[in-house]
């Protein structure tokens, strides 16, 4: 049995506050397993679970499976997924898909992957009223440069290089309409490669799993002991105890929360912005969605947030499949109709 040494512990700690430092959702590559940890869970199956460091966090890879051998060779075939999506997806890149299409403003025959994604987060802007909108880059890189204290001025320009219906995408070409436009896929990008990562598990015969990308979390199948996957939800502003514990068997759960990133000391300005002003919500500390893919747990997290609570609360409340806990910056909690009752984990099951 194999498991994590104080010294590795300290290393990954030390890994991830320094991605933390340079970016909120860096998408650096992996440089290689931080944690390798094997256990036999009784006579059949084993337990994996490896851990990387990548998309400024840690994320980790938990396997149930009867094979340590192929509970291995799995995993790794996740993470190469998403080391290749990664690669696509890093805007922090300039010779990447994504990096490329900010720099010029166009790309031809562009990814798969990309096109796909902006046709998903093309679908939650419409589905949200327009508050989930991946063109906000040019606002906060302006809150970003200005240390939260942008001139009013300043940001109304900002604001008129905002606007998802800009972007055009024909087969596999992409153009920006305005310029000056810019992306930012940090509210969808990390909950797709985790849908791609589960998928990669799926297709090497893994059913019992769960990967965590910093919150970003999906799961499939059973734990261990053979029930379902339990993940823990806190308020922000209060780590502890563990604000609500959430079961899933095939799921996916996502958190979006202005306590991530911020401008100001004040946290007044942060990262979560309305297209339409420019400004941030106050009224929400954290946002939890819990959806059938991570993708759409991801971006629903971030459209309710930047919603607020009551019209966020309509929007999930309209959806099938999801769930929604908001926690107010007054620590008050607030629950969708399903979220935590009696059939919870057993409604997550497909």
């Amino acid at each position: 049995m194999n498991s994590t040494s104080p010294s590795l512990q300290s290393e990954a700690q030390r890994r991830v506050e320094n991605l933390a430092a340079l970016v909120a959702m860096g998408f650096d590559c992996v440089e290689g397993p931080v944690t390798n940890e094997s256990r036999r869970v009784d006579q059949g199956r084993w337990k994996l679970t490896q851990s990387v460091p990548s998309m400024g966090t840690i994320v980790s890879v938990s396997v149930v499976h009867r094979s340590c051998a192929l509970a291995e060779e799995a995993i790794g075939r996740s993470f190469q997924e998403m080391e290749r999506l990664v690669a696509v997806l890093n805007r922090f890149d300039d010779s990447s898909a994504l990096g490329v299409l900010n720099t010029e403003g166009k790309l031809d025959m562009a990814p798969a992957e990309l096109i796909g994604l902006l046709q998903t987060a093309a679908e939650m802007h419409r589905l949200s009223g327009g508050a989930f909108d991946i063109t906000v880059q040019p606002v906060v890189d302006l809150l970003r440069e200005s240390d939260g204290a942008p001139s009013p001025a300043a940001l109304v320009e900002a604001i008129t290089r905002v606007d998802s219906r800009r972007v055009r995408v024909r087969r596999r070409q992409v153009r920006f309409e305005l310029d000056g436009m810019g992306i930012t896929l940090d509210g969808i990008a990390k909950g797709f490669i985790v849908d791609r990562m589960a998928a990669a598990l799926a297709t090497e015969g893994v059913a019992n799993y769960l990967i965590n990308a910093g919150g970003d979390i999906r799961t499939a199948g059973a734990k261990e002991g053979g029930g379902a996957w339990t993940v823990a939800v806190r308020d922000p502003e209060r780590p502890q105890p563990s604000t609500e514990r959430v079961c899933l068997h095939d799921g996916a759960i996502a958190t979006s929360g202005s306590y991530e990133i911020y401008f100001d000391r004040e946290r007044t300005w942060h990262h979560l912005v309305r297209s339409d002003s420019g400004r941030c919500r106050l009224d929400s500390s954290s946002v939890t969605v819990c959806a059938p893919s991570t993708v759409q747990a991801d971006a629903l997290a971030t459209a309710v947030f930047v919603m607020g609570p009551a019209a966020g609360m309509r929007l999930i409340e309209a959806l099938a499949g999801c769930e929604c806990l908001i926690v107010s910056r007054e620590h008050r909690l607030m629950r969708s109709t399903g979220w935590g009752g009696p059939a919870f984990a057993e409604t997550r099951r497909r």
